[in-house]
């Protein structure tokens, strides 16, 4: 699925920008161009935050629990429901929709309600690490299948200001190979479409027999920073189809997040060296075992992006800067 470079919220920025210069007002596209970003919402929340919520959530900006990704937590005792007023709840739902792009805001948000164990997204938690009103911050909010971040560019070097975390379980624990409902499976496509378009050769390659070093040891060498060692084939070795077709996977694995994010991880790839880049696929795991492998992974000198479909999606992430 190919990104429309000029997509709505671009146009209606570009839109606003033109009708100012002519001195025709539009006011509805001036509106929507004037939106909050997700930063400037953490701004607001934190304002609004009282004496309790204060010491319930908010922490110093290097604080150790800063940087903690896992697939099901909650990163403070709070719930976003019984926490936080109604106005408040508000914000923090368009915080999450703003760090995501248009075209996937709602069905990711979704993925969040449904898979929130009865509670939806009222059951997330929330963190904040240092001031959004006065300099370095980074909001996190976590649940089932959620770990977000929110930074400011706050975090130099590093996309999304951090290791994140996106899964669903849409049709149950057990999900079936076509992953009906899915907000993410549309990336595993997108992977095999990649293993589909490689010969033979480079199949054996690319296909790992063993099992993957699976989600904690995935976790604990994003923590620690370990990328290391890569397996399968690399972008490199690829044809120059292949390595188009690789590039816009890579561009394809992106849709899901807003611009700003997208255009950051991009940047790092490339100072890294998309040729740098590991493609692999697992045997283990492969639900129905029709071939079309749920359990795959891209890894580089300094990033991961570890999709696990098997029995439901688990995804890690984490792309810094090589130097």
């Amino acid at each position: 699925m190919k990104i429309n470079p000029l997509d709505r919220r671009t146009f209606l920025t570009g839109a606003a920008a033109a009708g100012a210069a002519s001195a025709l007002p539009v006011p509805s596209l001036a509106a929507k161009a004037k939106a909050p970003t997700a930063e400037t919402l953490v701004q607001s929340l934190y304002k609004t935050l009282n004496d309790d919520q204060r010491a319930a959530i908010c922490f110093p900006f290097d604080h150790d629990l800063r940087l903690k990704v896992d697939n099901n937590w909650h990163i403070t005792k709070t719930r976003l429901a019984k926490s936080f007023s109604a106005d408040q709840q508000a914000m923090v739902k368009e915080i999450f929709l703003g760090l995501h792009s248009e075209e996937y805001a709602k069905s990711v948000l979704a993925q969040v309600e449904s898979d929130g164990g009865g509670h939806g997204f009222d059951d997330c938690s929330i963190a904040l690490f240092g001031k959004p009103d006065t300099g370095k911050f980074e909001f996190v909010l976590t649940g089932r299948h959620c770990t977000r971040r929110c930074d400011g560019d706050s975090v130099e070097g590093t996309a999304f200001g951090g290791p994140i975390f996106y899964g669903h379980a849409a049709g149950g624990f057990n999900e079936g190979p076509e992953h009906k409902g899915n907000a993410y499976w549309f990336q595993a496509k997108r992977a095999n479409e990649l293993f589909a378009a490689l010969d033979g050769k480079q199949r054996e390659t690319g296909l790992i027999s063993d099992r993957p070093r699976g989600e904690r040891g995935t976790r604990d060498a994003i923590l620690a920073n370990k990328f290391t060692d890569p397996q399968g084939i690399g972008i490199g070795d690829l044809s120059a189809d292949q390595k188009d077709l690789a590039t816009q996977v890579m561009t394809d694995l992106l849709a899901p997040f807003r611009e700003k994010d997208r255009d950051e991880s991009m940047k790092l790839l490339n100072k890294q060296g998309l040729d740098n880049l590991h493609f692999a696929w697992f045997k283990h795991n492969d639900i129905g075992e029709d071939k079309v492998w749920d359990v795959w992974k891209v890894e580089g000198p300094s990033m991961l992006w570890f999709f696990r479909g098997a029995p439901h999606v688990h995804a890690w992430v984490h792309i810094k800067d090589p130097s």
